[in-house]
Parts: C-alpha cells; sequence; structure tokens
C-alpha cells in the first residue's frame, strides 16, 4: 500500500511491515505460518522473581500458529513450554483474533494476547536482549502480561507516527493475594490505556514514546494479607511460573522511550538501541479503618505511600554476528508485616555478550550483579547464564 499525500516517518514504516496485516500477508488459512522458538539455558544461581531457576532448564519455548481467517480477520495461537520443579509445564499465551479491514485506522482484537502497555511488554520475551525482563517487569507484570480481553486500538493519520488505544481484561494474573479464599473479585479485573508517538532522528535515528496507565480493581490488598513472607499479589512460591504480578495495587503508571541508531537506517550489520522504562504503583495497601493512620503518615521510615521501579538499557550490534548490552534498573516494593509496611529494594546490573550466526540463532552469556539483600529472601549475588535462542520455521519482523 502507497501513501502519496503525507510523508511515512521511519518509524511508522517500520511499525507498519510489523503490523498485524503484514504478518499476515503471505500465509492463508490453508498455508499458516508455523514457528517453534527453542530456549534452553544454565544459570549459576537464583534471581527474584525470575522464571529462570538455577542450573539447567527450560526456558520461554514457543509454539505458534498464525494465518489469515478470511480478508476481514487475522488469527494466531501461541504455546508456550517450560520447565517448574522437574515437571514440564504448557501454557497458551496467544489464541486471538484480530481485524484487517476496518476503516479510519482503528481495528479490534480480542481473545489472549499482550498487553500493549509499555515498550516491551508487547514484544515476545524471546526477542530480548537479556535472559529476563527487567525487575520492574517482574515485579509488577509477571515478567510479561497477557490476557483474555479485548483491545480497541487507533493509528492517526499524522506525519509522525501515533497510536492510542484501551484494553479490558479478566485481570487474574494481576489479583492481589487472597490468604483465605474469601475474596470477591471483579470479573473484568484490569483496564488500560496507552499512547506512542515516534518519528525520525535525521537519515540515521529514529524514536518512540510512550505512556500508559493500568487500572487494576482487584490489586488492593486486604488488611488479613499479612504476617506472611511472601509479597502481595504473589500466593505462594509455588506459582513463580504463574506469570503472576507479585506486588499490585490499584493504579500503575507507565513511562517508556527508545531510540534505535543505524547507518543509514540499515539495521542488519550495525545498529545501537537506547531504552528505558518508569513503573510507578499507588494504592496497594488495604483501606480497612485501623489503617487509616498508617496511609496517613506512610507506611516506612521513608513515608513511601507507591511502589516504584525504572531500568535503562543499550544494545550495541557492533557487527552482524555480535551484539554486546548493558541493562541497569532496580524496583522499590513496600511488604506487608501486621500493621506496618517494611520497604524493599532490588538493584540489578547486567551486562550481556551475544553472537548471533544468523536471524533465526543466538547464543548469549550474561553476567548479572543483584544487589538487594533479603528481597523477597534472596541475598546479594553474582549470576552467570549462559543461554541459547533458536527460531524453527516461520520468523516474523520483530517490534520497534
Amino acid at each position: 500500500m502507497t501513501i502519496s499525500t503525507m510523508r511515512l516517518s521511519g518509524v511508522a514504516a517500520a511499525c507498519a511491515l510489523i503490523s498485524t496485516q503484514a504478518l499476515a500477508s503471505d500465509p492463508t488459512l490453508t498455508n499458516p505460518a508455523i514457528s517453534a522458538v527453542l530456549d534452553g539455558y544454565y544459570q549459576s544461581g537464583e534471581r527474584p522473581m525470575s522464571e529462570r531457576v538455577e542450573g539447567f532448564g527450560l526456558g520461554h519455548t514457543e509454539l505458534a500458529l498464525s494465518a489469515n481467517i478470511d480478508d476481514m480477520f487475522y488469527g494466531k495461537l501461541t504455546a508456550v513450554v517450560e520447565m517448574h520443579d522437574g515437571e514440564t509445564e504448557i501454557g497458551l499465551e496467544e489464541a486471538f483474533i484480530q481485524t484487517l479491514a476496518m476503516p479510519g485506522g482503528l481495528s479490534i482484537r480480542a481473545g489472549r494476547f499482550l498487553s500493549d502497555i509499555g515498550y516491551l511488554n508487547n514484544q515476545h520475551v524471546h526477542t530480548d536482549s537479556f535472559s529476563d525482563r527487567p525487575a520492574a517487569y517482574r515485579a509488577f507484570l509477571g515478567s510479561h502480561y497477557f490476557d483474555d480481553g479485548v483491545r480497541f486500538s487507533y493509528v492517526a493519520p499524522t506525519d509522525l507516527y501515533w497510536t492510542m488505544g484501551v484494553e479490558a481484561f479478566k485481570g487474574d494474573n494481576m489479583r492481589a493475594a487472597d490468604e483465605h479464599g474469601e475474596r470477591d473479585y471483579e470479573n473484568i479485573g484490569v483496564y488500560t490505556a496507552f499512547t506512542k508517538l515516534g518519528g525520525d532522528v535525521g537519515d540515521n535515528g529514529s524514536w518512540q514514546a510512550g505512556l500508559s496507565y493500568l487500572r487494576n480493581e482487584n490489586g488492593r490488598m486486604t488488611a488479613d494479607e499479612h504476617d506472611h513472607s511472601e509479597p502481595e499479589g504473589h500466593e505462594d512460591h509455588g506459582h513463580d511460573h504463574s506469570h503472576s504480578a507479585q506486588y499490585t495495587g490499584e493504579n500503575t503508571y507507565v513511562a517508556d522511550f527508545v531510540y534505535k541508531w543505524a547507518p543509514n537506517g540499515n539495521y542488519k550489520y550495525q545498529h545501537l538501541t537506547l531504552s528505558g522504562e518508569y513503573f510507578r504503583v499507588t494504592d496497594f495497601q488495604p483501606l480497612e479503618e485501623h489503617h487509616d493512620e498508617h496511609e496517613e503518615h506512610g507506611h516506612d521510615e521513608e513515608g513511601k505511600d507507591y511502589q516504584d521501579g525504572w531500568y535503562l538499557s543499550s544494545v550495541y550490534q557492533f557487527s552482524p554476528h555480535w551484539s554486546a548490552g548493558v541493562r541497569y534498573g532496580q524496583v522499590d516494593t513496600q511488604m506487608m508485616h501486621g500493621d506496618h509496611f517494611d520497604p524493599q529494594k532490588l538493584k540489578e546490573t547486567e551486562v550481556s555478550l551475544a553472537w548471533h550466526h544468523s536471524h533465526f540463532s543466538t547464543v548469549r552469556l550474561q553476567y548479572t550483579n543483584q544487589q538487594g539483600t533479603n528481597f523477597d529472601g534472596f541475598e546479594d549475588d553474582n549470576i552467570i547464564t549462559l543461554q541459547y535462542v533458536m527460531t524453527l520455521g516461520a520468523h516474523g519482523a520483530h517490534q520497534f
């Protein structure tokens, strides 16, 4: 499709390339795109809120099937295979349909899918430049937030890339803990709204910035959720692979930014990606009367009535087959004990070196320094991760 009346920026063109219409343009109902992503690793220690455990393990291995249903709809199914406590678990990460022919830049997606809040969340984990999502994602979104629901989105007819949308989800994985099994949860628990804007910086660079909001109707704790060692929103350590948010609240705000550079816009041989996100989670404390005094005067010695986290990342592909990345992030959370909250802080410094023989294969060596003594029972540590990510079959373009 060509547009002669307006200039499409590089980022808009990139987003168009990875749109559902573009991904679905070749596969048909009788010839669907089929792919598998193999993720295996060895890790020298354990990290807080991580899906990977110490020793050898199977990571985020995917089996995907996608195709045009007809000229009006596109469908995709993604199953995930993981190891947990020595057992193989199979889960369904995506099972959705999306419209293809709505007018005016509108589209609707329904079923199970990745939420479009933030920068990383709508991207599959195997596309990341590090072995795990940042600590803020693991704490507040369960690594990557996918759910059953519906999305309405709109791409504006502007020179700059500008999209916006709203979502409604069931919200089971975003619920605060129910220690005694007596809580009444809302059936539609999560609502989101997001907007993203992007453009070019000369011939070599492009950028995108976004703001997101997540309303969690089931995110606030209740007064009897205390005197236990688990964080709010995490019912027990036996559900580490359930992708549930481990720290919740009624309101989550996200700001994100990414800048990409490549000589003449050609990312094949050399490119640099700078990105960062900030999360703030509010209204997590109980509303019961005997907690009012604590709400008015703060919950810890710092007087913080919110939880937050952020990260900054830089990844440089310096040759067609090699890339290196560095990422620093931290998360500040509140743990409820009795009638008060104790602050927790986790800091992570990560360095990775990856070898890409082709677009379909990656072998990664990563060093992680974590500082957060007694954060969820974990101590300060230095961790080495060796990971491979291999793709079989169809491999669509990655998100911007």
